[in-house]
């Protein structure tokens, strides 16, 4: 059997033609991703075998359980890079954003216009896997209303949805773009969330695609999206990721 290293799958393929991740939970000791120096190197390795080199770390912002602010994450961020510069790494491009649970602090950092973009104007975010904010709407607005586009992280993986599809197609109408997990296309979070992915990539309503690795093993599963149906609608959000660089 062919391996991460010698493997030239057809994602593969559209990755070396340029794939910016949006969300990565990269850097060293401030989420539940790489936990040291150690860790972010395994998943630049992983990187590497797919020729991404352009990453957006996107460390989790969530009140009460990893309430990292834009210090605690340029401290990280500065010092990966710091013991990048003389590696084999040197040539990775990488920028810092954040991933921001969509709780009780959220909307005083939205008002407070103290929020981390990808790139410009646009900020991933994300919420409950079990129920939406009550006040999903207003927080939408707000968002948007200090000028900030929403990206929502993995809307697959939202159970409460998964029985009322068109509260998908509310959320597109609310203003909000999608970022797909790609590892969800393989069933890696359950087969509803595997599900929901499918029809929603089906559909159209995706806008990006993103890994969410948190270690190597979840970059090296990638491998593992094959169907070349899946991968020809793939290819577009693909794309969208150049707006990132």
């Amino acid at each position: 059997m062919l391996s991460l290293f010698t493997d030239k799958s057809s994602l593969t393929t559209l990755f070396e033609e340029g794939f910016v991740d949006i969300h990565n939970h990269i850097l060293p000791g401030i989420d539940d991703g790489a936990k040291t120096f150690a860790d972010s190197l395994k998943m630049l390795e992983a990187y590497s075998k797919y020729q991404i080199t352009q990453i957006v770390a996107t460390p989790h912002i969530i009140q009460g359980v990893w309430p990292n602010d834009e210090n605690s994450i340029t401290a990280a961020y500065n010092q990966l890079l710091s013991k990048l510069n003389d590696s084999v790494y040197s040539d990775f491009t990488i920028r810092y954003a954040a991933e921001y649970m969509m709780d009780e602090g959220f909307l005083t950092l939205v008002k407070q216009k103290a929020l981390l973009p990808i790139k410009d104007n646009m900020v991933l975010l994300e919420m409950s896997y079990f129920n939406p904010p009550l006040n999903l709407k207003e927080l939408l607005f707000e968002v948007q209303l200090q000028g900030y586009v929403p990206i929502l992280a993995h809307p697959e993986r939202y159970f409460s949805y998964h029985s009322q599809f068109d509260a998908y197609l509310k959320l597109k109408q609310a203003g909000c773009l999608f970022q797909l997990n790609l590892l969800s296309l393989i069933g890696f979070y359950g087969l509803p969330s595997q599900k929901a992915a499918l029809k929603i990539l089906d559909k159209g309503l995706y806008d990006f695609a993103g890994t969410d690795a948190h270690k190597a093993e979840h970059l090296k599963l990638l491998k593992n999206i094959k169907k070349n149906s899946i991968i020809k609608k793939l290819k577009p959000l693909i794309e969208n990721s150049k707006r990132f660089v």
